[in-house]
């Protein structure tokens, strides 16, 4: 798919990208997760809200919210419980009201190879490069997200479907069907992939 005509166009992901940069710079791991991410690898869907997964440390809460100064809504106790229990925080665009989530990467092993398997993709014209939750994990993260919201949210699971119909063959789907069995969600790939294949 190539997302690169409408980036320059796509506030969520221009913020999402202002946020990212800020976190590196403390020098902290942060990409683009969420339905961001399944909108890059596949079926667009218009959002307000960006996704990003970041590796921060408390002591880096308050840089934060100084780095992100007067154009976000940022509570620095908010951000720092967040990054304590390894949970999400929010900070709001003012002039747009749009949000930016952020999840802390975990300490198990998933998330140590969600790290190592993260994708750069150029995301428009000029060549600007950003690291991306790989599409097996996007599935991954959205039939989890589907489970835990009881089954009931197509949002999640179409968002799963796209990035499986879209990706094709390029999908890993040993990886794929290691983890879901390791996190319990090898019934749910297993209908996703019958519906794909439907």
């Amino acid at each position: 798919m190539d997302f690169r005509s409408g980036a320059a166009h796509n506030e969520p992901l221009q913020l999402a990208l202002r946020v990212i940069h800020i976190m590196e710079d403390l020098g902290a791991n942060a990409w683009v997760g969420g339905s961001l991410a399944s909108s890059i690898f596949g079926i667009p869907r218009a959002t307000q809200d960006a996704d990003i997964v970041a590796d921060l440390r408390v002591e880096m809460a308050r840089p934060l919210v100084e780095r992100l100064g007067n154009d976000f809504y940022a509570d620095v106790e908010r951000i720092a419980w967040g990054i304590e229990h390894r949970s999400s925080f929010n900070v709001i665009h003012l002039a747009t009201m749009f949000k930016v989530d952020v999840f802390l990467v975990g300490r198990d092993s998933w998330s140590k190879r969600e790290i190592e398997r993260r994708r750069s993709v150029e995301i428009d014209e000029e060549g600007t490069q950003v690291l991306v939750t790989s599409p097996e994990d996007i599935i991954l993260h959205k039939l989890r997200w589907y489970r835990e919201g009881g089954h009931v949210s197509d949002r999640q699971w179409r968002d799963a479907l796209g990035v499986l119909l879209v990706q094709g063959s390029r999908i890993d789907r040993d990886y794929l069907k290691t983890m879901a069995d390791v996190l319990e969600v090898s019934d749910l790939l297993e209908e996703l992939l019958e519906e794909a294949n439907s």
